[in-house]
């Protein structure tokens, strides 16, 4: 976690939308600066599990420290000049840029965000690395986290078409609504296991020329129910996908052009000649998710369920009991200028990944155990930039405690999780907070236990050293007060005890100014 280091990667998008931007701005834009400085404290050299979990990279360094953040952002216009109200404008653009300085033992700055957007209609065209997730939940903010894209790590570079909200088909009497994306990513240099198949096993060495990788992403999410309606049913899908280093791995033996493997890669199509070990190209995974919500009068209830797949178990329902499990409860009567208590949204959440068909007495799969995150041939798996792009209760290696059974081709060492976790957000006497308090069990992975891994075709002998399942407690509160001209002032604290990360207590300073 020592910086951002591929800003070039993040900035070259943009351009495209900038230049588009400049030409169609017929009035002043609406810019919001921010700056935001910060001092931080924690101790055992360790930053506290939700001091540092799904705030997209923007991480402070341990010990104690100083950041400072900075901040630009235009979004769009809500409507037309006054002399059309209540039209939304056809075409509109706006753009991001978020960076963080952070002193201490060392240095480091990291680029958060530096986007372009352009909206025509109900669609939207974006170039950078912006702050986005993926998965259905009842608040991004208060959640453990969704299980592809959590905001974990920083924003992959991409170029992103979408339909970002959701937009009511002109049939059926407006009883469906689609919204969706379509994401082509770079990711940059990455290092990839290479496999020699020797007889019954398969040995694996890493490739060192670092071979170039790309991200595919896709989503369509369906609502049904009018937008008028007091109840609403959710449903969709998204895929991901690591892709590009098949002729670094396979040399000449792997036969696709670059276009063809693309098309393989958005089909989710399996591929296979002699050489190459017949499977769905790169490292895919993602969520089908579903979800009801009931609109009463005072409050607005959601349940929602992401189901997780990675290798394959799901198409055989073999890793069904898998999933994140969500209710939130939204209070319409909140008010925001609350002197006394009021709270705003309630969140709690069941996550489950400890099943992945890897028990003996599971569904025979071709694919084996699901093995959440890790893959054969990207050494670091489901991550970007040293950080876990879906939800961090699954752990890596560098962020668990010292001295678990590891098994040396992981880079996520614990994906068996069974959580509950809570979120709160309200007001408190002027000052807007927001808490959110985790427990979980942690069992390590199938290749660390008594069963032992089975991705792949081959069963894997039991590891020498079986996982030790340990608790984990993780709890985190925040608060800011508005101040005069501009200025608010906060704080963050957390604290992690247990025996999978090492314990640890941070507290954080705040005072931000925001100029418009």
């Amino acid at each position: 976690m020592n910086g951002i280091q591929p800003v070039k990667n993040a900035l070259l998008p943009t351009l495209l939308l900038l230049t588009l931007s400049s030409v169609v701005q017929a009035q002043k834009p609406e810019i919001k600066y921010s700056l935001e400085a910060q001092a931080i404290g924690t101790t055992n050299q360790v930053v506290p599990f939700w001091m540092r979990s799904n705030q997209f990279g923007s991480i402070p360094l341990s010990g104690m420290s100083g950041s400072f953040i900075g901040k630009a952002e235009k979004d769009y216009s809500a409507y037309l000049p006054s002399d059309s109200p209540g039209r939304k404008k056809l075409f509109d653009w706006g753009f991001g840029f978020e960076a963080r300085a952070n002193a201490g033992k060392g240095a480091n700055v990291q680029l958060i965000s530096a986007y372009a957007k352009a909206r025509m209609g109900v669609f939207q065209l974006k170039a950078g690395r912006s702050k986005d997730v993926m998965g259905l939940n009842g608040d991004s903010v208060l959640s453990s986290g969704n299980f592809s894209v959590s905001g974990n790590a920083p924003g992959i570079p991409k170029l992103e078409l979408s339909i970002p909200n959701y937009y009511t088909l002109p049939v059926f009497g407006g009883l469906f609504a689609v919204k969706g994306n379509f994401v082509h990513g770079w990711i940059g240099r990455t290092r990839i296991l290479d496999s020699i198949i020797a007889g019954p096993t398969i040995k694996y060495y890493i490739n060192d020329t670092k071979p170039v990788s790309y991200f595919h992403q896709k989503s369509l999410y369906v609502r049904l129910g009018k937008a008028d309606w007091r109840f609403k049913m959710y449903g969709g899908f998204n895929h991901q996908v690591f892709w590009g280093n098949e002729q670094a791995a396979y040399g000449d033996n792997f036969k696709l052009s670059p276009a063809e493997t693309f098309l393989y890669v958005v089909r989710g199509k399996s591929y296979g000649t002699k050489g190459v070990p017949t499977s769905k190209i790169g490292n895919q995974l993602g969520s089908i998710d579903l979800g009801m919500e009931y609109d009463f009068n005072d409050i607005k209830v959601m349940l929602y369920r992401q189901t997780f797949y990675d290798v394959g178990a799901l198409s055989k329902l073999a890793n069904i009991k898998d999933g994140l499990n969500g209710l939130s409860l939204e209070n319409k009567r909140f008010n925001p200028e609350s002197s006394g208590f009021a709270w705003k949204k309630i969140l709690l959440e069941f996550f489950y990944s400890k099943d992945q068909a890897g028990y003996p007495w599971s569904t025979p799969t071709k694919s084996g155990d699901e093995d959440y995150y890790n893959n054969f041939y990207y050494k670091n798996g489901w991550s970007y930039q040293g950080m876990g792009i879906g939800n961090p209760l699954i752990t890596p290696r560098h962020d668990a405690r010292a001295g678990q059974a590891v098994k040396p081709a992981d880079y996520f060492i614990n994906n068996r999780v069974v959580a509950l976790h809570a979120g709160l957000s309200g007001r408190l006497y002027h000052w807007d907070f927001m808490t959110k308090v985790t427990y979980s069990d942690n069992y390590g992975t199938f290749g660390t236990s008594k069963y032992g891994n089975s991705t792949g075709a081959i069963k894997s002998p039991v590891n020498s050293e079986i996982f030790e399942t340990v608790p984990q407690f993780s709890f985190y509160l925040e608060g800011t007060k508005p101040l005069k001209n501009g200025y608010s002032a906060g704080f963050a604290t957390a604290v992690d005890q247990g025996k999978l990360l090492n314990n640890s207590f941070g507290l954080m300073l705040k005072l931000k100014k925001d100029f418009q």
